[in-house]
């Protein structure tokens, strides 16, 4: 089992700054992909960014070139660096931790993004 614990959501003005933190703990993966994802209120959830620990990242067209996501592997712990953020970018933010060799995916509670215009 795997349990995340995320912080740093909150509300902010558009064109501010949040940064997003989740740290893993319990049965680590030695391979694994740490990331975010989020859900609109009638939206499906969908991906913003993920990283595997050993290289390699994703994003959503829509952040490219205003979010970073980063792991930090002794920690294992991922951070979304959030600029130039819009009103549209308000959704509750899930952490996600994927095992590859199991296929298997475990969330965060969530922690709400809200852009204000």
């Amino acid at each position: 089992q795997v349990q995340l614990v995320e912080s740093g959501g909150g509300l902010v003005q558009a064109g501010g700054s949040l940064r997003l933190t989740c740290v893993a703990s319990g049965s680590i993966d030695s391979v694994y992909r740490m990331g975010w994802y989020r859900q609109a209120p009638g939206k499906e959830r969908e991906l913003v960014a993920a990283i595997y620990n050993r290289g390699g990242t994703d994003y959503s067209a829509d952040v490219i070139g205003r979010f970073t996501v980063s792991v930090d592997d002794a920690k294992s712990a991922v951070y979304l660096q959030m600029n130039s953020l819009e009103p549209e970018d308000t959704a509750v933010y899930y952490c996600n931790y994927y095992v590859p060799r199991f296929n298997h995916n475990y969330w965060g509670q969530g922690t709400q993004v809200t852009v204000s215009s």
